[in-house]
């Protein structure tokens, strides 16, 4: 009897080896391969792969692994600066998008809370793209990635802060109180994990810093479970990865840390990847192809100027802010959360969902292809771009 979750990992895989391969050869981003094989096995496809939300779930420890790595390569002291440079530009920012995304959806002839969660929807910009296409290991990109991180963390605490309310109109309350101790949570959890890796964590990864295994054990043993902490104490598990990564970033092996976990994290982001493109309802295209195709092209041209402006205005060089703006340039996971979750409790029409569904796919893939043909990243076709 087949197994549909070997089956599926067999199709996954074996399909993202050929697309990439074509991708490749015709100087595409692999990343589109991924999302394009989902769209293609998966239920509004070829039905190859019928359940894209499991795999979805699967998928999210890989952008908790993600934001581990990041905050392994990130040390407080620099990080607490970054937040006061990061705060007022992320807030501005987030206030310019939602009111254009509002704007737009309103003149398609959208509801009042439709065009409210289009707008809010606009604001994030995409964890994947913004860290997965940025060099890890090339120091003349450090403060690149630092400015990044901060902003896409603050972005991160918004988008809480507004599925909480998605929530609570969802159950006919305003959840002021659970905001109220979210706020309290963060420095709890900080304090908690920091706590703990100075009195035990340190002392055991010291200890018995010989035995490799231990040590990718106990990594991955410390990003899950502050993961899980968070997400308890009703932050994101993003969130909760970070704050891991931070602690250890002054360890002597947070590199080697970073080394071992980065297949593993491209495991779980190949899968990411490929539930965006199974999830999408192909069904419902045409009556929002042409508002998701303004609304993206809008999205696409001004976040990159929009952040280029701010960041400019901070103190930061020209290209460095056009580099930042042009990588955050897309909407987000959380973009497709906030739609999903708000069709779930019938606040949204399925329309204005699949619209912000549709918009997200397109501005991640324009935004990927853009940022690995004009940028260094990883995956960059040519020689002369592509660092890792």
């Amino acid at each position: 009897m087949q197994d549909p979750i070997v089956f599926t990992i067999f199709i996954i895989f074996t399909g993202a080896a050929v697309l990439a391969t074509v991708a490749l050869y015709t100087r595409q981003t692999i990343l589109l391969s991924y999302i394009l094989l989902g769209v293609l096995v998966g239920p509004w496809g070829l039905g190859l792969v019928s359940d894209p939300a499991l795999v979805q779930d699967i998928a999210h420890i890989g952008i908790i692994f993600l934001l581990f790595l990041l905050g392994l390569n990130l040390h407080p002291q620099e990080l607490l600066g970054l937040f006061q440079k990061t705060t007022l530009v992320t807030l501005i920012s987030s206030l310019f998008f939602m009111f254009v995304g509002f704007v737009i959806s309103w003149m398609f002839g959208y509801s009042l809370i439709d065009c409210l969660l289009i707008g809010g929807a606009m604001v994030f910009s995409s964890t994947i793209i913004g860290v997965k296409l940025l060099p890890t290991s090339v120091l003349h990109h450090q403060h690149t990635g630092e400015l990044i991180i901060s902003i896409l963390l603050l972005q991160d605490l918004l988008a809480i802060v507004m599925l909480l309310i998605i929530k609570g109109i969802g159950k006919g309350v305003m959840p002021v109180l659970e905001i109220l101790l979210m706020v309290f949570a963060l420095p709890g959890l900080i304090l908690i994990a920091w706590l703990f890796y100075k009195f035990i964590l340190i002392r055991l990864i010291s200890k018995f810093d010989q035995i490799h295994e231990y040590i990718f054990l106990m990594a991955i043993g410390w990003c899950m479970g502050i993961a899980e902490l968070a997400d308890y104490m009703g932050l994101s598990a993003e969130i909760g990865a970070f704050i891991a990564g931070v602690t250890l970033a002054a360890s002597p092996v947070a590199i080697y840390i970073a080394d071992c976990l980065r297949p593993l994290r491209d495991f779980f982001l190949i899968l990411f990847f490929f539930s965006l493109g199974a999830g999408f309802n192909l069904d419902l295209i045409g009556g929002i192809a042409f508002p998701a195709m303004v609304t993206a092209g809008i999205i696409l041209a001004l976040k990159p100027y929009i952040f280029k402006w701010l960041l400019h205005r901070t103190g930061e060089p020209s290209g460095l802010s056009l580099e930042v703006g042009t990588r955050l340039g897309q909407m987000s996971e959380f973009s497709l959360l906030i739609a999903v979750l708000a069709l779930e409790l019938g606040i949204i029409s399925d329309i204005a969902s699949y619209l912000i569904q549709l918009t997200t796919l397109i501005t991640l893939t324009a935004s990927s292809y853009l940022v690995v043909r004009k940028f260094p990243t990883p995956i960059a076709h040519s020689d002369e771009l592509r660092r890792d």
